[in-house]
C-alpha cells in the first residue's frame, strides 16, 4: 500500500467507499443534533431541577424547591449538572480513546470496530427514552456512556478517511459528509420537530420519542459504511510485546513521546482543542441558552437548530470548495474569527428576540460544519501513516462534544453567578486562544514531518 493507503482501489471502487463512508455521518448526526445539541441537556436539566425540589421538612405539607442535587456529597446546581457529566466523560475520554485508537490501528477489520462502538452508543441513546420523572441519574449514566461510545466510533471513523481518500480529494471528502451529516440531522430534527408540534400537550412524551428515534437511526444507518467499507491490513504497526491490549499501551506510549518530534501536529492539536472547546460548548449550551436564559419555548430552539442544520450544509459544502483554491487553514482561521463575532452576537442577544435568535443560528450554521470538516482534513495531513486512528483519538479528546475546558467554564460561570449570558461571553476567551495557537502552525513543515505527500493546495 502506497502512502496515500489507497492503491488498492481504482477511481470507481475508491467513490464507492467514500460514499459508504459519508453515511456515518449522516448515522451519528442524527444523535449529535436531536439529542446531544438540543433536547437532552435541557430536557435532563428539568429532570435534575425536578430531583432538586423535595419535601421541606416531614411536617411540612407542601414542597421546597432548591437550586443545588447532592452529588458525592457535593453541591451540584441543577442548570449545571450537564456540562459536568460532559466534563467528566471528556476526562475519561482521555483515559480511553487513545487506547480505543492505538487497537484501531493494529486491527485489520476497522470497519466491524465501527460499527462495534456505533452501535453500543446507539443503544444507550435509545436507552433514553426510560429518562422520566426526576430520574436524572439514568440520564446521567446513559449521557456519559454515550459520549464515550460517540467519542470512540469517531476515532475509527475519522482514521478510515486516510484509508478511501488520497491527500487532494480530502477537504472534499470530508466536506461532503459533513454536509450528508447535516442533512440526515435535520431531517430528524425536522421531523421531531413536527412530533412535538403534534404533542404540544404532551412535551415529555414528544421528548423521550424524539431521543429513541435518534438512537434508532443512529444504529440503523451504521450499516451502510461497516458494510461498504474494505477491512485492510494495518500498515507500519510498531512492534511491541505482548497481546493486543498491552501491545496497544505499549504503541500509545510510544506515540506520547513521539509526538514532540511533530511539533507542528502538537501545536495544531493544542490549538483544536482550544477553539473546537468553544466550538462544541456553544453547541451544547445553546438549547439550554434559548430556553432557559432567552425565554423561547423549545418548539422554537428545535426551529432555531434546523436553521443550524439547513444551513451547515451550504456551509459546509462552501468551505470546502474555497478551501481548494485557499488551502484548509487559511480557511479555518478565517472561520475562528466568524465564531468570535457569533459569540459576542449570542451574549449581546435580547430576550425573546426571535429575528436576532435567527440570524444568530444562520451565523452558526454557516461556519458550523466548515470550521469542523476542514479541521479533521487538514489534520489528517499531519499525521504519520499508519497512526491515523491512534493520532485521531488525540484530536476526538477535543471532538464532538468530549473536550472539558469549555463546559467546565460554563457550568462554573454560571453556578456562581446564576446567569447563561457571562458563561455564554466567557467562551471568547477559548476562540482567542485557539487563534492565537493556530497563527503558530507551519502547514508545509507540519505535513513534511509527518512524512506526507503536499497536496496541491496548502
Amino acid at each position: 500500500m502506497t502512502a496515500s493507503g489507497i492503491a488498492d482501489l481504482g477511481p470507481l471502487r475508491r467513490a464507492r467507499e467514500q460514499k459508504a463512508w459519508y453515511w456515518y455521518d449522516w448515522a451519528n448526526s442524527a444523535y449529535v443534533t436531536t439529542t446531544a445539541a438540543v433536547l437532552f441537556a435541557p430536557y435532563l436539566t428539568s429532570v435534575a431541577e425536578k430531583a432538586a425540589c423535595g419535601r421541606a421538612t416531614d411536617d411540612d405539607a407542601g414542597y421546597k424547591c432548591t437550586t443545588d442535587l447532592h452529588v458525592l456529597g457535593l453541591d451540584v446546581s441543577a442548570g449545571s449538572l450537564v456540562f459536568y457529566i460532559v466534563t467528566a466523560a471528556t476526562i475519561l475520554s482521555a483515559f480511553v480513546l487513545p487506547v480505543v485508537g492505538a487497537i484501531a490501528d493494529r486491527s485489520s477489520r476497522k470497519p466491524r470496530l465501527l460499527g462495534g462502538f456505533a452501535w453500543s452508543g446507539s443503544a444507550m441513546a435509545m436507552a433514553m427514552f426510560l429518562v422520566a420523572g426526576s430520574n436524572w441519574q439514568l440520564g446521567a449514566v446513559l449521557l456519559l456512556l454515550a459520549t464515550l461510545f460517540l467519542g470512540a466510533s469517531l476515532v475509527v471513523y475519522d482514521a478510515l478517511l486516510v484509508e478511501v481518500a488520497d491527500p487532494d480529494e480530502r477537504d472534499r471528502v470530508s466536506s461532503r459528509g459533513w454536509a450528508l451529516g447535516y442533512l440526515g440531522g435535520g431531517l430528524l430534527l425536522a421531523l421531531n420537530f413536527g412530533l412535538l408540534t403534534a404533542l404540544s400537550d404532551h412535551t415529555e412524551l414528544a421528548v423521550r420519542i424524539s431521543l429513541l428515534s435518534a438512537g434508532v437511526w443512529w444504529a440503523a444507518f451504521t450499516i451502510i459504511p461497516v458494510r461498504g467499507i474494505r477491512s485492510r491490513p494495518p500498515v507500519n504497526v510498531v512492534a511491541e510485546p505482548g497481546g493486543l491490549l498491552q501491545a496497544s499501551f505499549g504503541q500509545l506510549w510510544r506515540t506520547l513521546k513521539d509526538l514532540r518530534r511533530y511539533p507542528v501536529t502538537l501545536t495544531f492539536l493544542v490549538a483544536y482543542l482550544f477553539y473546537n472547546d468553544g466550538i462544541q460548548t456553544v453547541i451544547y449550551a445553546a438549547s439550554v441558552y434559548g430556553e432557559k436564559q432567552l425565554g423561547f419555548e423549545k418548539s422554537t430552539v428545535l426551529l432555531a437548530f434546523l436553521v443550524v442544520q439547513f444551513v451547515g450544509i451550504l456551509g459546509a459544502l462552501w468551505f470546502g470548495r474555497v478551501a481548494q483554491g485557499r488551502g484548509a487553514y487559511h480557511v479555518i482561521l478565517g472561520g475562528l474569527f466568524v465564531w468570535l463575532l457569533v459569540v459576542v452576537a449570542g451574549w449581546l442577544t435580547p430576550d425573546e428576540n426571535l429575528p436576532l435568535f435567527l440570524l444568530l443560528a444562520i451565523g452558526i450554521g454557516i461556519v458550523l460544519g466548515g470550521t469542523q470538516a476542514l479541521s479533521r482534513s487538514f489534520y489528517s495531513q499531519l499525521i504519520p501513516r499508519g497512526r491515523e486512528a491512534e493520532y485521531f483519538s488525540l484530536y476526538q479528546a477535543c471532538e464532538r462534544g468530549t473536550s472539558w475546558v469549555g463546559t467546565l467554564i460554563f457550568g462554573l460561570v454560571h453556578q456562581w453567578t446564576d446567569s447563561y449570558r457571562p458563561a455564554l461571553l466567557a467562551l471568547v476567551v477559548l476562540f482567542v486562544l485557539g487563534i492565537g495557537f493556530l497563527l503558530r502552525v507551519d502547514p508545509r513543515r507540519g505535513i513534511a514531518e509527518a512524512g506526507n505527500a503536499l497536496p496541491r493546495v496548502v
